[in-house]
């Protein structure tokens, strides 16, 4: 992640094009600095072509008259004088291989006993990069100028192939753009900036020589002048004259020109204007904490145990899976004024469950982008465009609703997705119902006095209607919430020491022939194929308990059930609770054939008994591993919701899903039976367009290696349905379920939770947030280290990942917890 220093000052320089005097420009920038009494370093990630023409080389040739404050350092060095990744690709498959290490130039061995390298990937370019900063940032307590410049255009590729600024965003560095200044170049700056835009760089200046013919640097000064963005216009460089000695002359005569002693004209001129902007920048950062806390109030915090600048956690940046946290307000010590202003902190919640492929994924930015171009918003009722009908194609046809569902509401987020699917199921009990209530008006039985059936510690949402399908908790509720229903203890699945437990309600233990409250089912492919555990003597334990407490729950009071709401697999914010599937899978095959409502039971294709609603926001499309947990319990919904990964954590985007059966309830000529719900963002274009564009990121991501091989650490064989298994280490698991301090773990998919052994105090507990509070901060004297941002539920702790967290990072992590749990053993 990025890195940012009170006394050194870092900018990137890109370039619009190839040949448009980069390196010429940044050298003139690296002088002036140096002529300000500034220590200078220059940094070339990646050179190509021979060592007399390295921009390294050039840098130093043209220091000037304070060439011992310049320090100028390739990282990757290769002979080919062609584009990174070629070169790469060629000297890589030689037996000549570059060799590097940290912060110092590679260099060329010809041997055949060195061996063949392979082709150093974004990561270990990046890093490479962030290193060598922070090594000169300690080097030196005076402030200091850095310039750290690309090779040819914004978009030429890196070493691995991938184009540089995509590769180097990581490093969020406030950047420079060199103009081009010859025929077309108006439209490649401009294009250049977007792209850098797009990606959300910083871009604090351009330089563009001043070329009378074109004239370009009218244009581009005028234009980014609109954009507050200071333009610097320098005199261009005399021709290139064949006399070596002579063309040497005249270069430096050149730069005497543009950068004099006087320290006058544009290039000093734009370094005061970089200086400002880097001390505005860390001003900005240094007053969020105080200025947030008197203006922002924030969602699920308690604001009388924040009150303190150092408990705000400022975010400068985010991308992959890391956020950058500005740590200036918390370290404010001499002895770290050398430290980083800016330090990486993995993001452990997936920002709420949201984030799928990493923060800023460049595809994503991308098609969110191409539909706000397109489209921006448009209507939705009686409309159609193309993102919003595909994404409906995709999730009915060959998404989480092939085989059942056949209609696509697109709403907002999950909230409001459960909103849609609660006032589908109940409208389609109502109708179902209408005969028997006109026949039953002198019991005071009324349409509108339906309730949800479901289980204790659900959450379906903070909208009001969707908190009304949830038991009054006292955590999740507010003075308008009216609980509308009966809730089921449901039994729970965990590891202990090693082996699978199901922990079963008093009341279901006490119909077992044991009364154990707690039972060893199996191993976790066993426990999680709920369709071979329906014969077992556990599944008619749970029929029996289920079919008793409907008939009880039915024949009294005046609460008539109307629809089963489940979060199936796991229940996220009531604790990340797992239940047992098969308790699940019982629980729809029971309401769904049960006398308790019988006469709701249609033909076959619709729904029976209760309809049945899915919500899916938090466990669905590959958040536990598979596409959809119906793949666990065996059974479809008539109803589901899908949000959070859908669009991979950029945009709020919802769509629930049904089958004609529950459509036809509001299907007719009268519109006042219609379903008349909705709100101005309906089918949002743009979160549209980056849905399909994560789900078809997705689908490819499953068929890759790195899924295959978490899937194998767990002994999952593709031809064994259901396919449970987690990217979190099957090994670490084990280990983590036998720590004192834990008294239950479970993982699944991108999902590892942990109870606090000895706490029974629940939501209301702190005992996870002062265990590990160590996390949050990164190891000392590490470079690759980064604190933990996660999240607790009371006395539990969970850290997610994304669905392409790499699994190195996944073993830092787990590496660091038991490090937390287990402090004397290590």
């Amino acid at each position: 992640m990025s890195v940012l220093f009170h006394h050194l000052r870092v900018h990137q320089v890109f370039g619009a094009n190839t040949d448009v005097g980069k390196t010429l420009l940044t050298a003139a920038l690296a002088r002036a600095s140096s002529l300000t009494g500034k220590a200078v370093y220059y940094l070339k990630p990646v050179s190509t072509g021979p060592l007399q023409d390295a921009d390294d080389e050039y840098i130093k040739r043209f220091a000037g008259p304070k060439a011992s404050s310049i320090q100028s350092r390739c990282l990757f060095r290769y002979s080919d004088p062609v584009s990174p990744h070629l070169a790469a690709q060629r000297e890589h498959g030689a037996e000549e291989a570059p060799v590097s290490s940290g912060s110092s130039c590679s260099a060329h061995i010809l041997t055949a006993s060195v061996p063949k390298l392979s082709i150093p990937s974004d990561g270990t370019l990046v890093n490479a990069i962030r290193s060598h900063i922070r090594d000169c940032a300690r080097a030196t307590r005076v402030h200091a100028h850095m310039y750290v410049e690309t090779a040819g255009g914004v978009h030429s590729p890196t070493l691995s192939g991938s184009t540089q600024i995509d590769a180097y965003r990581p490093l969020f560095l406030p950047t420079i753009l060199i103009g081009d200044h010859k025929l077309g170049g108006i439209s490649a700056t401009i294009s250049s900036y977007e792209s850098l835009l797009v990606r959300g760089y910083i871009v604090d200046a351009v330089m563009v020589f001043r070329e009378e013919y074109y004239r370009n640097w009218e244009y581009l000064r005028s234009y980014f002048a609109e954009r507050d963005i200071n333009v610097a216009v320098v005199d261009p460089p005399p021709s290139k004259l064949e006399n070596p000695a002579r063309n040497l002359s005249s270069t430096d005569k050149y730069y005497r020109n543009i950068v004099p002693e006087s320290q006058q004209g544009p290039v000093f001129d734009l370094l005061n204007h970089l200086d400002n902007r880097h001390a505005t920048r860390i001003e900005e950062l240094s007053t969020m904490p105080q200025r947030t806390l008197d203006h922002i109030w924030w969602p699920f915090v308690q604001h009388g145990l924040v009150r303190e600048e150092k408990d705000v956690n400022v975010i400068d940046s985010a991308s992959g899976d890391e956020f950058s946290i500005f740590n200036g307000h918390r370290v404010q010590t001499p002895a770290d004024s050398t430290s980083s202003l800016l330090e990486p902190q993995f993001d452990g919640s997936a920002s709420w469950w949201t984030q799928a492929l990493g923060h800023a994924h460049p595809a994503l930015t991308m098609a969110a982008a191409r539909a706000a171009g397109r489209y921006g918003h448009v209507m939705f009722p009686q409309g159609s465009h193309l993102p919003a009908l595909r994404l409906a194609e995709r999730l009915v046809k060959s998404g989480p609703g092939k085989g059942w569902a056949s209609r696509a509401f697109i709403s907002d987020n999950g909230s409001t997705g459960m909103e849609v699917a609660l006032k589908m199921a109940l409208r389609a009990f109502s109708v179902r119902e209408r005969e028997h209530w006109s026949n039953k008006e002198s019991t005071g039985e009324k349409p509108k006095n339906l309730g949800i059936l479901g289980l204790k510690g659900s959450y379906h949402g903070d909208t009001i209607g969707a908190m009304d399908a949830c038991e009054d908790s006292g955590v999740y509720t507010c003075e308008w919430h009216d609980a509308k229903g009966y809730w089921f203890d449901p039994p729970t699945i965990g590891i202990r020491n090693d082996k699978m437990v199901v922990s079963l309600p008093p009341a279901i233990a006490a119909l077992t022939e044991s009364g154990e409250v707690e039972i060893n089912e199996g191993r976790i492919q066993e426990i999680y194929d709920a369709e071979s555990r329906l014969d077992s003597n556990l599944a008619d334990v749970y029929r029996t308990f289920i079919q008793d407490m409907l008939i009880k729950i039915t024949s009294q009071g005046d609460l008539k059930l109307a629809a089963l709401v489940l979060e199936p697999v796991v229940m996220g914010a009531g604790g990340m609770i797992f239940v047992d599937p098969l308790f699940q899978r019982v629980l729809v095959d029971s309401v769904r054939t049960s006398p308790c409502f019988s006469r709701t039971v249609r033909k076959e294709g619709s729904w029976s008994g209760l309809p049945v609603i899915f919500d899916e926001v938090f466990t669905g499309l590959y958040r536990l591993g598979m596409e959809s947990t119906t793949e666990v319990l065996g059974v479809k919904p008539d109803i589901s919701v899908n949000a959070k990964i859908l669009t991979g954590g950029l945009v709020p985007l919802a769509v629930t899903l049904t089958n004609e059966s529950i459509f036809a309830a509001f299907y007719g000529e009268d519109k006042a039976i219609a379903l008349l719900h909705g709100h101005s963002y309906t089918a949002y274009p743009v979160g549209c367009e980056v849905a399909n564009e994560t789900l078809k990121i997705i689908e490819k991501m499953a068929q890759g290696d790195a899924w295959a091989q978490a899937k194998a650490a767990w002994q999952v064989g593709e031809d064994q349905p259901p396919r449970v298994w987690s990217f979190w280490d099957p090994a670490f698991i084990g280990a983590l379920s036998k720590c004192e301090a834990v008294g239950e773990v479970m993982t699944m998919g991108t999902v590892l939770a942990l109870k606090i052994a000895g706490d029974s105090q629940g939501y209301q507990s702190h005992s996870a947030q002062k265990l590990l509070e160590g996390l949050r901060v990164a190891a000392k004297d590490d470079d690759a280290s980064f604190g933990i941002n996660y999240r607790t539920l009371g006395n539990v702790a969970y850290f997610m990942l994304s669905l392409n967290t790499p699994a190195d990072k996944v073993r830092h992590i787990e590496d660091r917890i038991w490090r937390t749990l287990r402090p004397a053993e290590v």
